[in-house]
Formats: structure tokens, sequence, C-alpha cells
């Protein structure tokens, strides 16, 4: 994981509408949601796992799947998750267990992070601050 200062951390906005505003400019809703924080990520590669920059958020008011959820921004960082090629070493067995744990674990779920996607990272941030404090 790698931070990136930004003028956007706690900066407050109308969760639809920064979804509306997000979502042309590539951003996809993030996994991993609960009812008071989430974020925004922006895939930058798939070659070795995958390179994202996560923009994340909490809500401040209201919960975010009602209508009118108002969230904080927080830094946003650079996120890598490299995957294991081939067989997982932490497989277990049953039905009930196979069902719950069908994918591999991480080979390295904070991989390093290249100066290239750093730069690439920082420059997609400064493009959300023009766009969201313009």
């Amino acid at each position: 994981m790698k931070e990136i200062v930004s003028k956007l951390e706690g900066e407050e906005y109308e969760l639809n509408e920064l979804e509306y505003t997000l979502k042309p400019l590539g951003y996809d809703i993030g996994g991993g949601w609960e009812y008071d924080h989430g974020s925004f990520d922006y895939k930058l590669d798939d070659d070795e796992g995958y390179m994202y920059l996560r923009v994340p958020f909490k809500a401040i008011k209201g919960e975010l799947e009602r209508p009118g959820c108002i969230v904080e921004i927080q830094s946003p960082y650079l996120l890598h998750h490299v995957y294991q090629i081939g067989l997982d070493d932490n497989v277990t067995a049953g039905n009930t267990s196979a069902t719950l744990n069908q994918f591999s674990e991480p080979q390295d779920a904070d991989g390093s992070i290249d100066e290239k996607w750093v730069e690439a990272g920082e420059k997609l941030v400064r493009e959300l601050e023009d766009q969201l404090l313009a």
C-alpha cells in the first residue's frame, strides 16, 4: 500500500453525487462496503495481480445504502494484490469449506509498487482534485 497525499482528504460529499461524478471517470465502487465506510477503485493494471488507486470514504451523516448519505473522503492510496499461480497451499477439505474457500489466497496481499504506478496514481489524484474541488 502506498498512500497519496491529497487535498480531497476531509472533503464532504453526498454519496450519490460523488458516484455520478466518479463512475464516468473510470472509478468503480470497491468491494467490502460496510454501513459506515467504503471506497471507489480505479484499476490501473491487472498483468501481475491487480493494481488499484483506492479512494476510501466514511459516512458522516446517514448510512451508505440510504439516500442523502454524506461521506468524508479519506486519504487515497495505491493497492497491489499479487495472486498465486497454481494450487493454493491453504486449501481445506469438505463441501462446506470448499464452497466458502474456493479462491486462492493472495501470494502477496500488499505487493510492491513500481514508481510508474506511483506517478500514475498521483496524476489520477490530481485530476480527481481538479474535478471535485473546482
